[in-house]
């Protein structure tokens, strides 16, 4: 292969790694985004106590701020 052939391999792999972890991330934020729904949703149709309700906003807390910080890792990664 000439050098600009295994340059343009290697840009193409890097991109192809790229998509990789991008599509890893996203994978991991629908999984939380599908839980916290399952915890709404849960909520929403049944009667709660109060420690019951304080242990599920805990949860979505929780959740949420796993979101947030594979939001940062998504922006992060450079391309």
């Amino acid at each position: 292969m000439e050098k600009d052939e295994l340059e343009s391999k290697k840009f193409l792999e890097q991109q192809l790694e790229w998509c990789k972890e991008q599509d890893y991330i996203l994978e991991e934020i629908e999984m939380k985004l599908y839980e916290m729904k399952r915890i709404a949703e849960y909520a929403f149709n049944h009667e709660l106590t109060p420690l019951e309700i304080d242990q599920m906003n805990n949860q979505l807390k929780e959740l949420k701020s796993e979101v947030h910080f594979l939001e940062k890792q998504l922006s992060s990664i450079v391309h």
